[in-house]
């Protein structure tokens, strides 16, 4: 979603003109901001709302995230079992 508003906002721009619009967003304020108002946002979309969605959420964040950091270790097993059978 905000990759295809930037997308429109860059679209009719000339090559030399991209640079100075996307400089301020590379800052550590914009990245702040960028981000409290996603968190903002979420609180008023579910947490204001009583839903259950951001217990789900936690849920399959830790998932993926446990999923994710077991990931390199599965990947070694494998590799190894691979190289025992050859």
């Amino acid at each position: 979603m905000a990759l295809r508003n930037l997308y429109k906002e860059i679209k009719g721009m000339k090559m030399k003109e991209v640079p100075a619009h996307l400089k301020p967003m590379l800052s550590i304020d914009y990245a702040k901001n960028a981000v409290k108002k996603g968190l903002d946002n979420y609180h008023a979309k579910y947490i204001e709302t009583s839903s259950v969605d951001p217990l789900l959420h936690v849920c399959f964040g830790g998932m993926i995230f446990s999923y994710l950091v077991a990931l390199p270790e599965e990947r070694r097993h494998l590799e190894h079992k691979q190289h025992g059978n050859h």
